[in-house]
This record gives structure tokens, C-alpha cells and sequence, in this order.
């Protein structure tokens, strides 16, 4: 273990979850079985007084939850009784559509104090209500960021990564993309060896980059409303090693080049080669993930043409090549 290692483990952080009815529950369960487990792998095993993190939940008035799902949550405390944490977490759920205006003001006022200011999923909406991500780059869960930047457009809203960090202020994306950050979290405080144990033991992995792109997402996002559109983007989708250029597209839509180009970007909010881009990416993810393949053949398959055009695009969009993203994200299959 390295000396830095050695001193982080040796510092006791706090992380506070904020409570409130509606919220989602993995979203609270998920970052803090990861800090609890982190916590149990510095401590070798054993409980500590001085745990490397001390979690509490706390509510409004201290008062049990009832989250999305229905479950009920019984929190540690009231919030007005915590003292300013090193983590303060912020999960997301139904909740946060119509918070309690006591929250928002309970965040605007004492959030600043923590040491970090995390949200998970659509926390970022309290976050962006309480005025804490003015100014910020910030993510959120695909199906909220649009209405994130429009009701608050002091706010930098990037919907792809599954989590933005900007100063000592972190956003992630849908549910899971919070046990990335908090794994990243741990890295950075006690060393990749304990976040690593902790991602296997939850049978994760370690860690997905924060700019991985919510895939699915950005295309579903960007559905064309009408018809014949829709046709060509799942022509697009089923054929993404065919000649996808903008003339060959127009032509399946009966349509002018310019026509097309033109009635595809104002129904989607793309341009047809961003959208190609993204629908061969998410593709070339998908094999790298689920087959043996070789990288060449997934290349041509993807409409790449080339091993070096597909760690192109891997490189532009993932800060990774393939042979890197397959080597985090593929399932391994030996036995152990």
C-alpha cells in the first residue's frame, strides 16, 4: 500500500444521504453499499470507530421515507442535527419533481459546508433548484437533462456522461451511473486496490470512465416524430455497416439530400451523420462487449471500414480504444 494510500485509509470521512419521500432507492442503497463496503475492506474486515467513511441518512424531520418502489427507509437522523460531512449525497427519484421547499432551502443554505456535493439520477434537480450548480457542468439521467437545461439554464448541462465532476461538485446519471461515482470517490480516497474489492464483491466493474456516454439514451432521445424518418433511423439501427451516407438515407426517404438533412435535424436535434456516429459507436460497444469477434471484423461489421477508423471515433467520443473498452466492460468468462 502506497503512503498515500496508508493516510487515507487512516482519515475518517462522514457521507450524509439526504432522504425524502418518492426517492429512488437504489440510488441511495447503491453509493452507500459501496462506502460501507470500502469502509469494511480498509478496516481489514472489522468494524472501526474510526471507519475510513461513517455513513448517516437523515430526513427533513428524521422522519421514515417512503421511496418509489414503496419501501420504507428509516433515517439515522434529522438533517438540521448533522454537522457539515465530507460527502454530502443527494439521491434522485419521483421526489425531486415536486420537492419540499424546506429541502431546497436546507441545501441552498448548509450544502455549500460539505467537503463534496454529490447527486445522484435526477439529484441534480435539488442541486440545480437550491442554485448549487450555477455555473457548473453537470449530468443528470438522459430523460430529465433536457428539462434540467431549460428550467435552469445557469446550469452547463452535458446529457452523455454517466458522471461529471466540476470542482468539488459531482452529478451522475441514471441510478447505477451513481455506484461509478462513488467507486471513482473511493479510488481517489483510499487507492484502487480497496475500490477494487469493493467492485468485485458487487459484481462491477472498476470503474467505467465518467465520460461514457449514455448510449441508449442519446438515440432514444432523438427519435424522429414522424414518418418516413422514423423508417430510415431504423434502417439505420438494423444496417449499421451499410452505406449510411446522407444521399443514400434521402433517397430510402423519397426525399432531396438537402430535404432530408434538413427535416432529420429539425425532428431530432441531430445532423444524419451525428446520428450514424452514434448508432455505430453504440454498435461497436455492443460486439465488443457480447462476442468474441476480432476487432478488425467488428470494424467492417459497424461500417468503420478499418480497425483504425473505429479507434478513431472510440478515441474521439470514449478517451479509449477498443481493445481498452473491451477489456473493461466484456464479462469475463475463464473460471476462476
Amino acid at each position: 500500500m502506497t503512503q498515500r494510500s496508508e493516510r487515507s485509509v487512516r482519515t475518517s470521512r462522514s457521507v450524509v444521504v439526504v432522504l425524502f419521500d418518492d426517492v429512488q432507492s437504489l440510488d441511495v442503497t447503491g453509493p452507500v453499499e459501496v462506502f460501507a463496503g470500502a469502509a469494511l475492506e480498509a478496516a481489514g474486515g472489522h468494524g472501526a470507530a474510526d471507519a475510513a467513511y461513517r455513513i448517516r441518512t437523515a430526513s427533513l424531520d428524521g422522519a421514515p421515507v417512503r421511496t418509489s418502489s414503496g419501501l420504507t427507509l428509516v433515517p439515522d437522523g434529522a438533517l438540521d442535527a448533522e454537522p457539515a460531512p465530507h460527502i454530502l449525497l443527494v439521491p434522485g427519484g419521483r421526489g425531486t419533481r415536486t420537492p419540499d421547499p424546506r429541502l431546497i432551502d436546507w441545501l441552498r443554505e448548509n450544502a455549500p459546508r460539505a467537503e463534496r456535493l454529490v447527486s445522484v439520477c435526477t439529484g441534480a434537480l435539488l442541486l440545480a433548484a437550491a442554485g448549487l450548480l450555477d455555473g457548473r457542468r453537470a449530468t443528470t439521467h438522459w430523460g430529465v437533462s433536457e428539462h434540467l437545461a431549460r428550467t435552469y439554464p445557469a446550469v452547463e448541462v452535458d446529457p452523455d456522461p454517466i458522471y461529471v465532476r466540476d470542482g468539488n461538485v459531482a452529478t451522475s446519471a441514471g441510478v447505477t451511473a451513481g455506484i461509478d461515482l462513488a467507486l471513482a470517490l473511493v479510488e481517489e480516497d483510499l487507492g484502487r486496490d480497496i475500490a477494487l474489492t469493493v467492485a468485485r464483491h458487487l459484481v462491477v466493474f472498476l470503474r467505467r470512465p465518467g465520460n461514457q456516454a449514455q448510449f441508449s439514451a442519446q438515440l432514444a432521445a432523438q427519435t424522429a416524430l414522424r414518418e418516413p424518418l422514423r423508417e430510415v433511423q431504423q434502417w439505420i439501427t438494423e444496417h449499421p455497416g451499410d452505406d449510411l451516407s446522407v444521399e443514400s438515407l434521402a433517397g430510402r426517404a423519397r426525399l432531396s439530400p438537402r430535404q432530408f438533412a434538413r427535416a432529420f435535424r429539425s425532428e431530432t436535434g441531430t445532423t444524419p451523420g451525428k446520428y450514424v456516429e452514434r448508432v455505430r459507436l453504440e454498435h461497436a460497444r455492443r460486439l465488443l462487449e457480447d462476442c468474441a469477434d476480432g476487432i478488425e471484423e467488428i470494424s467492417r461489421a459497424c461500417g468503420y471500414g478499418t480497425p483504425e477508423a473505429m479507434r478513431r471515433a472510440f478515441v474521439k467520443s470514449l478517451g479509449t480504444a477498443p481493445a481498452e473498452y473491451r477489456r473493461r466492460f466484456r464479462p469475463q468468462t475463464t473460471p476462476r
